[in-house]
């Protein structure tokens, strides 16, 4: 009979082996493993259970838990600069948007919180490709505020991370949005309220207006 082998041999349908599918199955099952516990408290059994593969072939594709973990922070940040270059200029859609994405992708958001606890503020992993990447995205903010989308009153760097906290942090410390709110993040009513907030402070990063004596 030609049944296809098991995803847990790394074969596809057809019974060929996928590499990709495989190296994009472990790199999704390490994205979890490391958010739930950071870079050091992560299994690489654990990586290999969730991915349904053998644990060999974790060192075959990525050579070390270091390695894999430099892979999927590379895979995150190359998808999340692309969002970013996507994003509308005007602040009242950019920072909803943001906030919908930071709820989708809350796996990333705690990795960064583990990684912060674990370096502080010592050079992280890639720390030249990463501030390149950041400083991309600042001046995509300059530009916006060349071309009168965002007031050009505020330094563009101060500017960045004011958008990023105020979509981010909710997100990143649920505990305390519910203390605050008295609502979850994953509840729909906080996240339209927090949607309809951003709209209405995307003002303030707004260009001044002529003001009249």
């Amino acid at each position: 009979m030609n049944r296809s082998v098991s995803a847990a041999g790394g074969r596809s349908k057809t019974g060929a082996r996928d590499p990709g599918r495989t190296r994009e199955r472990i790199l999704a099952a390490a994205l979890k493993e490391f958010s739930d516990n950071g870079f050091a408290g992560a299994r690489v059994d654990v990586i290999a259970r969730r991915a349904a593969i053998n644990k060999r072939m974790i060192y075959h594709y990525f050579g070390n838990k270091e390695e894999l973990f430099r892979a999927v922070l590379r895979r995150k940040i190359a998808e999340r600069q692309a969002w970013g270059e996507a994003t509308p200029e005007e602040p009242s859609k950019s920072l909803p948007l943001w906030f919908d994405l930071a709820c989708q992708d809350a796996d990333w958001i705690r990795l960064l919180e583990w990684e912060a606890l674990r370096g502080g503020e010592k050079p992280v992993l890639d720390e030249a490709e990463r501030r390149a990447v950041a400083q991309g995205a600042v001046e995509r903010i300059r530009r916006r505020q060349t071309s009168g989308h965002l007031s050009s009153e505020f330094d563009p760097r101060h500017v960045l991370l004011a958008m990023i906290g105020l979509t981010t942090y909710p997100v990143a410390f649920p505990q305390l949005t519910r203390l605050i709110t008295g609502r979850q993040v994953s509840d729909a009513q906080f996240q339209k309220e927090r949607r309809d907030f951003l709209r209405k402070f995307a003002v303030a990063l707004s260009p001044s207006k002529a003001k009249t004596e």
